[in-house]
């Protein structure tokens, strides 16, 4: 890839590794707003930017040093089933700019990560949609972020292989920089049946910025990198409430405290970011950012 690892450049500026935000999604949740069985929170970029644009200013004042836009269903799958009278290139550039806005509200040089998310459900094990509504949808929308202004793609709670080889061969083909971040079962396979190392040494050859893991469970992925090397360019943000991923509104959820005591493990040298999943506020990223910092004063 014929860009710089923007990630690798500033942990090297900072001396420490970034810390990524955390959940805008079940946030609004905890806050009683309702979500679009097809938009989940995107809507509300259109609807009611003020409060996503104010999300993003909150976590960058937590010290997000990358926040992710608002844009986990503006891909074409997910706008196509909704009723929202907008282009799909108008909706992922207003959805970027709330990011970029904050960014400059806060007089920041954070990074803005553009969330790319599964076609349809990341938790959906069978495909309805062809290949070809695939491979558009990602192509698509990858296009549409770096050409708003994302620094960087980031593709989360992946966990079919036929969607990550399209991600990853995309970004790589046409100098996109992104980062690949995988969703994994008990079984140490992600949904598509294949074992996450062996994905994890294919996504290698395409050059991503970083690998990481997300929304899986903190015991789940210490059972895996039990098991298995940890990936270069690592990075987190696991999901913080303690019932399983497929609940619709998550009520109990470990504390940032609590957070931080079952992570700090892989607070190390080979850790590029950390940040928070589902059920995470910016209070979780306050007190990682803390806890990063305390440890690379050590």
């Amino acid at each position: 890839m014929k860009n710089k690892n923007i990630l690798c450049e500033r942990k090297a500026t900072l001396g420490r590794a970034l810390v990524l935000d955390g959940a805008l999604g079940t946030l609004l949740q905890q806050r009683s707003f309702i979500a679009d069985k097809n938009l989940w929170y995107s809507g509300f970029n259109i609807s009611n930017p003020q409060i996503i644009r104010e999300i993003h200013e909150e976590y960058i004042s937590a010290g997000a040093d990358i926040i992710t836009t608002n844009t986990f269903r503006t891909n074409p799958i997910a706008k196509r089933k909704s009723n929202i009278g907008i282009t799909n290139t108008a909706f992922v550039v207003d959805s970027v700019k709330l990011a970029l806005e904050a960014k400059l509200l806060s007089n920041s040089n954070v990074i803005i990560a553009g969330s790319n998310a599964p076609a349809e459900d990341c938790y959906q094990k069978e495909r309805t949609i062809s290949h070809f509504d695939l491979e558009y949808n990602h192509k698509k929308h990858i296009e549409l972020l770096y050409e708003s202004g994302c620094d960087i793609v980031w593709n989360e709670t992946h966990s079919h292989m036929d969607e990550i080889e399209i991600i990853c061969k995309f970004c790589f083909e046409n100098s996109i920089p992104y980062s690949i971040n995988l969703y994994f079962e008990e079984s140490l396979k992600i949904l598509s049946g294949e074992q996450v190392f062996d994905v994890v040494e294919l996504i290698k050859d395409y050059s991503p910025q970083s690998i990481g893991f997300n929304c899986v469970k903190v015991e789940l992925l210490e059972i895996y990198l039990d098991n298995y090397p940890i990936p270069t360019n690592f990075g987190l943000y696991l999901n913080c409430g303690v019932s399983n991923v497929y609940e619709s509104v998550i009520v109990n959820t470990h504390s940032p405290t609590q957070y931080v005591e079952l992570t700090k493990k892989y607070f190390n040298n080979s850790l590029l970011f950390v940040g928070s999943c589902c059920g995470s506020t910016p209070k979780h990223t306050e007190v990682l950012k803390e806890n990063i910092d305390a440890l690379y004063r050590n």
